[in-house]
């Protein structure tokens, strides 16, 4: 799953600590969803779009192929 949240966190100033203690995670587990190596829980995603004031679409883009692309 591709997201923006490396460049939302930037735009705020923030360092992956200071997101992770906003957010009550730990510093490794943001690294891990900035780097896709980690899909965060469904309340996770929430809370981070609360906290930016955007929807979750805003943040998180699915790369899944669709049964389209497959054709």
């Amino acid at each position: 799953m591709k997201n923006r949240l490396k460049v939302l966190r930037a735009e705020h100033g923030w360092s992956q600590a200071t997101l992770a203690d906003h957010l009550g995670v730990s510093r490794q587990s943001v690294n891990a969803i900035e780097t896709g190596k980690y899909d965060p829980s469904l309340p996770l995603a929430f809370a981070l779009a609360r906290l930016f004031g955007c929807a979750i679409e805003d943040i998180f883009e699915d790369d899944t192929p669709t049964a389209e692309a497959a054709e």
